[in-house]
């Protein structure tokens, strides 16, 4: 038995409110994902200049010594005294720190917008993704980037949204609606 008008109608007007609603939601939440890395980026930066600034102090430190930073490190690790041989290993993980937040600074700056997402997630040093996601703050995306993201936000919602629950139901009552075929007895 079909559902009454009145039914039919307001489980279409449901269904339009639940597009759009759904709509809105995959925009805003695409459209903070350039946000989000452009704030993860700052951070990341912060890192890097504190990482350099350490490195260039160990180098001048090596220098005003009258050696070079390796010079520096491998005396270091070759010292009798405990404490020296781990200044070596503090100052070889301070180079290849700066090294990866260099690298991963320099992917994130060079890719495309379609791609960034997918370097941030090979690159991320996820410490840091942690503390911008601490004190994210939403913003209005007023660029071209921003505006595709929410676009592709949205047809991937209702993307979902059909595929994922709008077309098995209505495969379902599509199924309770077929007749059932001649009684075999």
């Amino acid at each position: 038995m079909p559902a009454p008008p009145i039914l039919r109608s307001i489980g279409s007007g449901v269904e339009r409110l639940v597009d759009r609603a759904l709509c809105v939601l995959g925009a805003v939440l695409f459209s903070q994902l350039p946000e989000f890395m452009q704030q993860y980026l700052q951070r990341l930066e912060g890192h890097l200049d504190e990482a350099r600034l350490q490195v260039d102090h160990f180098r001048d430190a090596a220098s005003r010594s009258g050696m070079t930073l390796e010079q520096l490190i491998a005396g270091a690790g070759q010292n009798p005294d405990p404490a020296m041989g781990r200044l070596g290993a503090v100052v070889r993980q301070a180079l290849e720190r700066a090294g990866q937040l260099g690298s991963a600074d320099d992917a994130l700056r060079h890719a495309s917008a379609w791609s960034r997402p997918f370097v941030f997630a090979a690159h991320a040093d996820w410490t840091i993704a942690k503390a911008t996601w601490s004190i994210y703050r939403p913003a209005v995306p007023t660029t071209a980037e921003g505006l595709a993201y929410a676009a592709v936000g949205m047809v991937l919602a209702l993307g979902a949204y059909h595929l994922g629950v709008r077309a098995p139901v209505a495969a379902w009552a599509r199924r309770r609606r077929r007749p059932a075929g001649p009684d075999p007895g």
